[in-house]
């Protein structure tokens, strides 16, 4: 495989050595995959065919199963995925070098525990390194996603299931427009969404968690500026209630919903330790100063879901023009 991608605001060439990577590459990215662009990329990521320790005998150790050397980072079963990363890394250049070097035991979670092992790896390979990349511009993660429905562009963010990517995909299907499924990357003012299927109830691709399926998402946008942001919880009632949220409130809901995000549990200290060794940028995203920034520059409104799924957001943020 020799592709480039774009996602999370970086352009990725992906070179892939290992046919069965290939095609979980494939499926990681949804059909957005570009052969032949001659466009320069951001971040190089390799996977190779060697299953040869890389060397670093007389390297640095960083931390455990982490050495570094001047410009370069090696971490051993990066993230418990199998995978050992090698990085170069400058604030012109960053290549992302791969080997499949399981131990036993993650032999075996990779064929016992095939989703969460196909979760895993696609953030490992593609998602953390765009999300690295995109650390040295002064972005940081977050769990949330931006839609445009007619004149609206609401930033989604709220804890995990629920209920975004339902809402979301209603309004797919009526024709709206979106970036991503869960994760993005921001600056405070324009959010860059990460490539991935999107995680449905009742679709009809490859089983993931929580009883969802895998789903492409049409016309993904590669970015949009929100205009206002939209706080979603899971209510009780029958009906959907809506509130006026203040900075405060808006921007520590961005900051927990991200940190108790799944997807980024293993990010925090994979990125300390990319940093750490090469002394680039931050030793940790600047997640609250984003979500503040964001907080404090746009209107925000909180939308507590009725308990059976079926209100669209459209509707809902029509009734949140009124109150933010």
């Amino acid at each position: 495989m020799n592709a480039t991608l774009e996602t999370g605001g970086e352009r990725l060439q992906i070179n892939c050595a290992i046919p069965w990577v290939g095609e979980l590459i494939q499926e990681a990215t949804a059909g957005e995959l570009l052969n032949g662009t001659n466009e320069p990329a951001s971040v190089a990521v390799n996977i190779e065919s060697s299953t040869r320790p890389y060397a670093t005998a007389s390297w640095e150790p960083l931390t455990r199963g982490a050495w570094k050397r001047q410009n370069e980072v090696v971490m051993e079963n990066v993230c418990s995925s199998g995978f050992d990363l090698h990085l170069f890394g400058t604030r012109e250049t960053t290549e992302f070098s791969f080997r499949w070097r399981p131990r036993p035991a993650g032999r075996a979670a990779a064929m016992l525990l095939r989703t969460r092992f196909i979760l895993l790896a696609r953030a490992v390979l593609l998602q953390y390194p765009a999300l690295w990349r995109a650390s040295l511009r002064g972005r940081a993660p977050l769990h949330a996603s931006v839609c445009a429905i007619g004149d609206q562009r609401p930033l989604l963010a709220g804890p995990g299931g629920v209920g975004k990517s339902t809402l979301m995909a209603q309004e797919l299907a009526a024709g709206g427009l979106a970036i991503s499924d869960n994760l993005c990357v921001s600056d405070g003012t324009t959010a860059w969404g990460l490539v991935e299927p999107m995680r449905i109830e009742g679709g009809a691709g490859r089983s993931t968690t929580f009883g969802r399926t895998e789903a492409p998402m049409p016309g993904r946008l590669s970015s949009l500026a929100p205009n206002v942001v939209v706080l979603i919880r899971r209510g009780h009632d029958e009906v959907a209630h809506l509130y006026s949220c203040g900075t405060d409130s808006a921007a520590r809901s961005l900051v927990g919903g991200t940190y108790m995000a799944g997807e980024l549990r293993r990010y925090w200290a994979f990125a300390a330790t990319l940093s750490a060794g090469t002394e680039l940028g931050p030793l940790h995203p600047p997640v609250e100063a984003i979500a503040l920034q964001l907080a404090a520059r746009l209107p925000a409104v909180e939308i507590m879901l009725p308990r059976r799924p079926g209100v669209r957001l459209a509707e809902l943020l029509s009734r949140a023009e009124a109150i933010a």
